[in-house]
């Protein structure tokens, strides 16, 4: 998944990397968390990430899920 950033409560923030369109992060989620994420593996809208916990800052959007690794959600915004 490439490196680790920032730790925080048990969320991992991997280091924001960019394709000159975009700005990614990937926040590993704690095992706890993830039994609270939507059975279904859809897209969560802010609200529902925030709510789970995770914390960054405006224009974040949830963008794609990691099948085989529920517990990594992938986020990017426009630069």
């Amino acid at each position: 998944m490439g490196d680790v950033g920032v730790h925080s409560k048990g969320f991992y923030y991997s280091k924001k990397f960019n394709d000159g369109k975009f700005e990614y992060r990937h926040v590993i989620l704690p095992d706890a968390v993830v039994r609270r994420l939507p059975a279904e593996g859809r897209l969560l809208a802010e609200e529902e990430w925030r709510h789970l916990g995770v914390t960054m800052s405006a224009g974040w959007v949830h963008y794609e899920q990691h099948k085989p690794e529920p517990n990594i959600l992938m986020f990017r915004r426009p630069l």
